[in-house]
């Protein structure tokens, strides 16, 4: 049924019309996001220090192999449901579950630390152009800010040699500004949206835009102020401060796992497989084109980061934006600050809508009510789904430090990340014989390394982050067992054919 699904042809079906360079294009715009727009300065200050360059190609690596698989599922199945989907088809209903809780994790969490960001880059432009929100509300509760030069900011923001004892403080309560964030969008979600390519290409100019407008400045900086770039950089991995994952190599570990959160979107290219000309060649260029020059532009970003600010500043909500704001180059700000909130925009959107995406083909599949896939009757959007996690999303970052959110994004895409290399093993060996337009090299060299690499990455993940995914995936199975495996469409099948086998039997 799925493989009928997945070959249709005819008026009705997708087109195959994407080259190569529109699947990189299409990588590109689904990568480029939170993770260097705000997670670069908190990992730098916290993890791995300059040596954040070796987390990304780190990541980068684990998303090679992950992506290679991908993109042979993507080829065989390419219909809704992202990996919830491949995990059906391939590993069974409980893991299908697993994968569609886990994915949770992914999209909801990853949409609320999106939303953190986008909310410290809305204050730093909105105090720029002499609006200042009250202190109180921009952040989460308990966080500690300090006014410097008409910017609430966090003390250890503060360049070396500034006293935050004699400036204003305040403590804040709760982050409405990412609150409304998420509000806005799941608004929209319901309301509906036609996605453009026109507008996707306009997106994915700007996000890369801003990120070359930033190296193209801070880098010019750098030449005229070497003995500070050089002084930043060192030392390149700083030493450990007695804690695994607070700098030292373990840290670059730690660093590599939460960093990870700035590749998650790439799957997007592995979605657009049965609308490629050519997805034999096209999707491994499509996938690891984008992988990799999106690799290059985080090094090189993180590395002038660090250089301009050291990395023991850089634990804010927008480090790009202060990285520039060193350079005392107004205009490039200015620019930096309107591509970032565009760029994490769409990313939320993006987010959001995948979820309602899994959920709906969890409802369809029975293991969640009919609610959850209810379509609105003039919008056509599942909105019922849609309200109900846009309410839990947005309270997320309102409440929850953004390195909480990226720890459980990041786990949870990473568990994802080693089920599906687990299914492209599983199925090779059981259904060797399916036709696969896509098939991943080395197999099963390449999904062991993707296992392999991925569960590394959550290793290094403090052990907060899988306490949290034990308990909820825990709470995940209560449901399955308590309404989802009653209800599935599967066992309703085998209940009927078990009944008509029983009934047919002689007395």
């Amino acid at each position: 049924m799925i493989r009928d699904e997945a070959s249709e042809s005819g008026e009705h079906a997708l087109r195959r019309v994407l080259g190569p360079t529109n699947l990189v294009a299409l990588g590109i715009g689904a990568i480029i996001g939170t993770g260097i727009f705000v997670l670069t300065g908190s990992v730098a200050a916290q993890n791995s220090g300059p040596a954040i360059v070796l987390s990304f190609t780190l990541a980068g690596l684990g998303c090679a192999f992950a992506g290679l698989c991908y993109a042979e599922f993507a080829s065989l199945i390419p219909i809704a449901g992202s990996a919830y989907t491949y995990g059906y088809a391939t590993l069974g209903e409980i893991f299908a579950w697993i994968i569609g809780w886990d994915l949770i994790l992914e999209y909801a969490f990853g949409a609320a630390t999106v939303a953190s960001g986008w909310s410290a880059n809305i204050v730093q432009l909105l105090a720029r152009l002499g609006i200042e929100l009250p202190p109180q509300l921009i952040d989460t509760p308990g966080k500690t800010l300090v006014l410097y030069k008409g910017l609430w900011q966090p003390a250890s923001s503060l360049p070396t040699g500034i006293n935050a004892t004699g400036l204003p403080h305040a403590t804040a309560v709760f982050n409405l500004v990412a609150f409304l964030a998420i509000a806005i969008v799941t608004t929209i979600l319901v309301i509906g949206i036609q996605e453009s390519a026109t507008i996707n290409s306009v997106i994915v100019f700007v996000k890369v835009g801003t990120v070359l407008i930033f190296i193209a400045v801070a880098g010019a900086f750098l030449l005229q102020h070497l003995p500070q770039a050089k002084a930043n950089w060192t030392p390149f991995v700083p030493p450990n401060q007695g804690e695994f994952g607070q700098y030292g190599w373990s840290g670059v570990l730690r660093g590599a796992g939460k960093i990870f959160f700035a590749y998650i979107g790439f799957d997007a290219v592995s979605t657009a497989a049965q609308e490629a000309k050519n997805p034999q060649k096209d999707m491994p260029v499509g996938i690891l084109g984008s992988l990799t020059l999106c690799t290059v532009l985080y090094i090189v970003t993180a590395g002038v980061l660090t250089g301009v600010v050291s990395y023991t500043r850089l634990n804010v909500g927008a480090p790009i934006a202060l990285g520039i704001a060193e350079t005392g180059v107004r205009w490039g700000e200015f620019l930096v600050l309107i591509g970032t909130i565009m760029g994490l925009s769409t990313v939320m959107l993006v987010m959001l809508l995948g979820q309602s995406r899994v959920f709906f083909s969890m409802s369809r599949d029975g293991l969640l009510p009919r609610w959850a896939g209810a379509v609105h009757p003039r919008f056509h959007t599942p909105w019922i789904s849609s309200i109900i996690v846009g309410v839990f999303v947005a309270i997320l970052p309102a409440v929850l430090p953004i390195d909480v959110l990226n720890d459980l994004t990041s786990i949870g895409t990473l568990l994802a990340f080693v089920i599906v290399c687990a299914g492209v093993w599983v199925l090779r060996v059981r259904r060797p014989d399916l036709p696969r337009p896509f098939k991943t090299p080395w197999v099963p060299a390449v999904p062991i390394l993707g296992i392999v690499v991925s569960l590394g990455l959550m290793s290094g993940l403090a052990a907060g982050a899988w306490l949290r995914l034990v308990v909820w995936l825990i709470i995940g199975m209560f449901i399955y067992f308590g309404y989802g495996r009653k209800n599935s469409r599967v066992q309703q099948h085998l209940a009927a054919v078990q009944s008509g086998v029983s009934a047919g039997k002689p007395r």
